[in-house]
Parts: C-alpha cells; sequence; structure tokens
C-alpha cells in the first residue's frame, strides 16, 4: 500500500525553510514535538542532520512519524562495491594532465541505480566530513524491493538520460534531465526508471551540507530563487515482503534484510528533507561591457569549507544566455585555477569546445593545470564579429573543489578515456610578432 492522500508530489519550498507535511489528516502533533501516543498507532522518530548544538541557522533535522522505526532490520553485511569508491582516494597516483571521458554506456546486464554507481575521481574523506566523491551512473532496473542510504554524505543528483523518481522517506520526487535533486545524509529511497534507462552525474558531499551562495553585489534577484526548490510531500509505503536495505558507511557498502518498506513515514515536519530544482529556472547574470566573468556568477548551490570563500564544493551551471561582451574574447579564456574542475554536458554543446565534449561526457582539469578554448573554438572566437549572440540549447556544469579530485583506477584505465584529449590545444599556433603593435580587429 502506498499512500500520499491525493496530494501533489511536491510544493514550492523556499530553500532552507521548515517544512511540514502529512499523508493522513491529523498525523502531525500540533504543538508538541513528541506526544506520549502519536495519532494512528505511529512511532516518533528524529533524524539530526547537523550537531545538535550547530547554530540555529545551520540546524537541521527531522521529526518523522511513521509506521515501524528505523531501528527494525537484520544485521549488516558488506557486500560488493563494484565500481563504487571513496575517499581516501588513493587507488593510483593523481596526474595533472587534462582529461576528458566519453559517456558511459547503459549496462547490457540488469542494474539498478545502486549497482551503476561509477566512481570517477574524489577527495577528502568521508570519515573526516571533509571533500567529495564525483560518480557517475548508469542504470536499467528500478529499485522495488531493494533501499539505499548514505551515511557518508549528501548526494546531488544531475540527470542526463532518463528520468528518476525517486521515492524517498519525505516522499517522491520526479526528476527529469535539466533538473537536479539533492538527497540529505542518510535519508532512505529508491529510485525507479519510468524509461527502462538513465544514466547522469553524482556529487557525493561529504562536507557541510549545500546552500544558496550569497549574493552579495547581485543584489536581491538573480541566480536560483529559493521559491523554485521543491520538496516532496508526505507519501508512505505500507508493505511487507523479503526487502534489502543498502547502507554506505565510511566507503563501503553494508546491506541488511528488512521484512518491511522503510519509506513509511506517514508524516513529517523539520528542515532536513530532499529538494528538487529545475535548472532552466536560474537567472542567469552575464557580462555586458567586456571579459569573460569568473564562472562564480553561474552557482546554483554552495557547500562551504571552514575557509571564508572557497569551498568544499560548488555546483555551477552554463545555461542558455546572452554574450553581448564589447570587444572581447567571449568564451572562457586560457586559465589556470587554484580551484577543481569536473565538468558533464547535459544536453547540446559546451560553448569552449567544439567537439568530443558530447551530452554524458564529462572532463576533469586539476589545480594549476592550464585549459581553455579548443583551436578551433579560439579562431572562431578572435574572428567573429561582435554581434549580439544567444547561447541556445545547452546545459553544461561543473562540480568546483577547492581539493584535488584523485582519479580512481577505472577513471584512468578505461576505455572511456579519450586519451587523445590534449590534441585539441596543440594546433594553437604562435601569433607574436615583435614589430605589429597593433592586431587587426574583427
Amino acid at each position: 500500500m502506498s499512500s500520499n492522500n491525493g496530494a501533489p508530489r511536491l510544493y514550492s519550498s523556499g530553500f532552507g525553510n521548515e517544512f511540514a507535511s502529512e499523508a493522513l489528516p491529523g498525523a502531525l502533533p500540533v504543538g508538541r514535538n513528541s506526544p506520549q501516543k502519536v495519532a494512528y498507532g505511529l512511532y516518533a522518530e528524529q533524524i539530526s542532520g547537523t550537531p545538535f548544538t550547530a547554530p540555529r541557522k545551520e540546524n537541521q533535522r527531522n521529526w518523522f512519524y511513521r509506521i515501524r522505526p528505523s531501528v527494525i532490520h537484520e544485521p549488516f553485511n558488506e557486500i560488493d562495491s563494484k565500481l563504487l569508491r571513496s575517499g581516501p582516494f588513493d587507488e593510483v597516483p593523481p596526474t595533472p594532465s587534462q582529461m576528458r571521458w566519453n559517456p558511459l554506456p547503459i549496462p547490457s546486464e540488469p542494474t539498478d541505480f545502486v549497482d551503476g554507481l561509477t566512481t570517477m575521481a574524489g577527495n577528502g574523506d568521508p570519515g573526516t566530513q571533509v571533500g567529495l566523491a564525483i560518480h557517475l551512473y548508469a542504470a536499467n532496473r528500478s529499485m522495488e524491493d531493494r533501499f539505499f542510504y548514505n551515511a557518508d554524505g549528501e548526494m546531488l543528483i544531475v540527470p542526463q538520460l532518463g528520468t528518476l523518481v525517486i521515492h524517498t522517506e519525505c516522499g517522491v520526487m520526479d526528476v527529469p534531465p535539466l533538473h537536479i535533486a539533492v538527497i540529505p545524509r542518510g535519508i532512505k529511497f529508491r529510485v525507479v526508471l519510468p524509461d527502462g534507462k538513465a544514466r547522469g552525474y553524482i556529487c557525493e558531499n561529504y562536507g557541510s551540507s549545500f546552500r544558496l551562495p550569497d549574493l552579495g553585489p547581485i543584489g536581491a534577484n538573480g541566480l536560483a530563487n529559493p521559491r523554485d526548490f521543491e520538496t516532496p510531500v508526505a507519501a508512505y509505503e505500507d508493505r511487507e515482503g523479503d526487502f534489502r536495505m543498502v547502507g554506505k558507511f565510511q566507503g563501503r557498502l553494508w546491506e541488511a534484510k528488512i521484512g518491511h518498506s522503510p519509506l513509511d513515514v506517514v508524516a513529517w515536519h523539520g528542515n532536513f528533507a530532499p529538494y528538487r530544482y529545475d535548472l532552466t529556472r536560474f537567472q542567469t547574470i552575464n557580462t555586458v561591457s567586456f571579459d569573460h566573468p569568473d564562472p562564480s556568477i553561474f552557482t546554483v548551490l554552495t557547500a562551504p569549507s571552514e575557509i571564508v570563500g572557497t569551498a568544499n564544493c560548488d555546483f555551477v551551471i552554463f545555461p542558455p544566455r546572452w554574450m553581448v561582451a564589447e570587444n572581447t574574447f567571449r568564451p572562457p579564456w586560457f586559465h589556470r585555477n587554484f580551484m577543481n574542475e569536473f565538468m558533464g554536458l547535459i544536453v547540446g554543446e559546451y560553448d569552449a569546445k567544439a567537439d568530443g565534449f558530447v551530452p554524458g561526457g564529462s572532463s576533469l582539469h586539476s589545480c594549476m593545470s592550464g585549459h581553455g578554448p579548443d583551436t578551433e573554438t579560439f579562431e572562431k572566437a578572435s574572428n567573429v564579429e561582435l554581434a549580439p549572440h544567444y547561447i541556445d540549447s545547452t546545459m553544461a556544469f561543473m562540480f568546483e573543489t577547492r581539493f584535488v579530485p584523485r582519479p580512481s583506477k577505472f577513471a584512468l584505465e578505461t576505455d572511456l578515456r579519450q586519451e587523445d584529449y590534449y590534441k585539441c590545444w596543440q594546433d594553437l599556433k604562435k601569433n607574436f610578432d615583435p614589430g605589429k603593435k597593433e592586431l587587426e580587429s574583427a
């Protein structure tokens, strides 16, 4: 049995607010958090996403009113992690070389979301709650009697192919491409594939939770608006059977037998909930004068570190937008960064690459490794007439992190790696002429 009382699956949340939802009328206690006896014979249970003494603006917790408490399951046993890896990332030495990969193929064997997780790179350590892991997923089977939670970090999921229907303890979210979903640390869920197959990207954030960046000089309006984030309404599963619950704990996968669905929360309230965001609602801020602005103006979410202005991870997108800068080179200039950039492409083309970077593909440019437009893009952008231009039908993104993402053994050795990626810059010719101070404009 499954129910959400006929209500819509999601509602606009306003990022970071307290929420309350019930699938049965009166299931939420009124005026007190945990009465002696809960309506409908439910159990009260709290999940804390931060230390108890975290400041009020940082403190995260949910009260669940559920059919059975989470403690009811058999002991966990370790299972095969397949291509999933976790910090510390020391399988192979990292390389400063620029790297790019073709898309992960859809499996030929039945593979659900958990079994389809493939780690590309990561840094830090979940044991010290610092850093992140970057995964791809490719799946062709729904999770019906199998459930998952991640005790190591929250998961920012970026679908590229196929819709994910994510059933969580807080309710259900439909997450098609051009949307993202964030599942907080420890929240249980299962993933259904209505299209029969799915592929995408995941940032597993070991550090402090994602939040909206401060707007600073941008002012009150711009980037991602809080009203556009959506949170599930309560929807419970009252099912019994021979089920399995998989937990990611300290970098390894563990599985326990459970005789009922753990998604049996009838009502809940708090601020530690999954959420969804439509990337096409992002309010782009761009230049109308000169120079290519830093990618920080495209930040959707940030997970700060203890160093102000230096993120454990920034989630940045490159959406459709007008390019109207005057007398300037409009694609990203060649650059070397303190921060490290892992990029993916959801749809279309990325404006800094003419070919080779395709939807479902990815690239990694590490700390102080030079990168930028390929030869064809450089030549075109250097000579094109600078009329207003709209970049359409595209959506690229970047996981930007302060620590170097150390590639997994799979990422370095897979046939998906484009070993000739470096060649896209090798035809950049010498234009220097000490006798010609003024260059001809386009």
